[in-house]
């Protein structure tokens, strides 16, 4: 394994803590997944390419990860204090399909998405739908401590109870009386005994399409729950990493703390991380804003707020450039510069690929060697520092210097010494592909194509025929690549 000393960022105690690893090197992480009743969009983008970063960096330092990630396709409601409709039964009304054809279609369309930019599979994706009995039992669990009561079929978790033994609402700040306070009077209208109470299975009305018997009736669990069957079955009842994006903390994070203190008396994670939110021109994204953009209305540019499409990899670069716990705000003018500092990268991975050393032009410079020392040991401290993508992303700008350098015949590769060369080169490539997860977004036909212009290039340039290699050079450019004469050779790289 690899030395390293990371710093993560603990949301329960609110503060940066070393992480131990556990002995073997085994590292559990659980990261929720999509409610799946609509298309993946920008707010989806950010928790898988945070997390997948997570999953990357853990797994290059030499951890064994075993990456959670569920699908939502029961229990989320609608509304408010565990009332509305299911929110896939309620598309599936709209639609009229089988909750079951919702969830797949999203399902599938969600997996298409984050594997165009380029996120790892989890090692396991389980379904609420798919861990009922579990939850049954959980729900179970919870009555026989006491700290759960039935009502006309429903089950809910008592919370004052439970904030007698364990606080509630450590880890998103909040205060049990506050909270109380803050909640509207229930009046009588609501089964539960209290506003801060929220459902463990509810009774499902005899037109509610997604139901299983249960010991309190036929029903459905609440969303709360599945996160605490799932998490607990498959990476046990206290794990490593548990993550999501900011606006789950409370309530949904909240609650499986308390369920699982309910039912194993102990946090269900050692570490709580979660990534910011979204913004869209300074603007919270909804759908009554109209600047609620999908993956593929990016992928495609096919939306008013767009001025072009954006390629899956300048999404992943723009969400890569800000740290996951700052907000970040998309809009064209931001989309439009991670386009070009991406085709930076990517351009500098061709060139990484094609740099040799050669021993005869061996002379080491002790400065130019420090410079890149400098360089990779600060964007390794970066990722160390709670993954700090962003800062790691400006110290990779600088070895781009270095590479660029080489390339043009600025500097000999020989002034680095082999075995730095070879790190300066190593460390660049596997940066941008393993732990960033960037690539180059181009088809082997496309490179077929640029290789014969290339050659086109070259012969009319030869014959002096510059009419024809101004031809060759704007088609080119209108394909998005330029031609670079150097010295010896004609190469091509990405419009940046």
């Amino acid at each position: 394994m690899k030395s390293h000393q990371l710093k993560l960022y603990n949301t329960l105690s609110r503060s940066k803590e070393d992480f131990k690893a556990i002995k073997p090197p085994f590292v559990g992480l659980y990261v929720c997944g999509p409610t799946v009743y609509g298309d993946a969009h920008l707010g989806h983008a950010r928790p898988a390419i945070t997390f997948d970063t997570v999953n990357r960096y853990l797994t290059y330092l030499g951890y064994k990860v075993r990456y959670v990630r569920n699908i939502t396709d029961v229990g989320h409601l609608q509304g408010d204090a565990d009332e509305g409709e299911d929110k896939i039964a309620k598309k599936a009304k709209l639609e009229q399909l089988e909750p079951m054809e919702i969830a797949q279609q999203y399902t599938d369309s969600y997996h298409r998405d984050m594997a165009l930019l380029n996120t790892w599979k989890p090692n396991i994706e389980p379904r609420a739908t798919g861990h009922i009995p579990e939850q049954i039992e959980l729900v179970e669990s919870i009555l026989k401590e006491g700290l759960a009561y039935e009502v006309n079929g429903s089950v809910y978790f008592d919370t004052l109870k439970y904030n007698e033994i364990t606080p509630y609402g450590r880890l998103s700040g909040r205060v049990i009386d506050e909270l109380m306070s803050g909640s509207r009077d229930l009046d009588g209208q609501s089964e539960k005994r209290n506003s801060v109470d929220f459902a463990l299975w509810k009774n499902a009305a005899p037109e509610h399409l997604m139901k299983w018997n249960s010991p309190w009736g036929v029903g459905f669990p609440g969303w709360h729950l599945e996160c605490t069957a799932m998490s607990s079955k498959y990476l046990g009842t206290q794990f490593d990493i548990h993550g999501g994006g900011m606006d789950l903390m409370f309530p949904h994070h909240e609650c499986e703390i308390a369920q699982g203190n309910a039912c194993n008396h102990k946090d269900p994670a050692n570490y709580w991380m979660h990534n910011n939110m979204i913004t869209i021109n300074g603007q919270k994204m909804g759908k009554s804003l109209g600047n609620f953009i999908t993956l593929q209305e990016l992928f495609t540019g096919n939306h008013k707020l767009l001025e072009q499409a954006y390629n899956p990899m300048t999404i992943r670069y723009f969400i890569l450039t800000a740290h996951y716990r700052s907000t970040l705000d998309f809009s064209n003018d931001a989309l439009q510069a991670a386009q070009k500092g991406y085709k930076k990268l990517i351009n500098g991975l061709r060139i990484a690929k094609m740099l040799f050393f050669d021993e005869a032009d061996a002379a080491i410079d002790e400065e130019q060697v420090k410079q890149v020392e400098n360089s990779i040991a600060a964007a390794f401290r970066a990722m160390d520092d709670d993954f700090n993508t962003a800062q790691a992303i400006g110290h990779l700008f600088n070895l781009l210097k270095k590479i660029n350098s080489i390339y043009t015949g600025q500097l000999s590769a020989g002034v680095f010494g082999k075995e730095v060369f070879d790190k300066l080169v190593g460390t660049y490539i596997q940066f941008v592909e393993d732990i960033l997860g960037l690539t180059e977004e181009k088809s082997d036909s496309q490179n077929g194509m640029i290789n014969l212009m290339l050659k086109l290039y070259h012969e009319a340039k030869t014959a002096r025929d510059y009419a024809k290699v101004d031809e060759i050079r704007a088609g080119l450019k209108d394909l998005g690549f330029v031609v670079k004469d150097m010295k010896d050779k004609i190469d091509w790289a990405y419009e940046e």
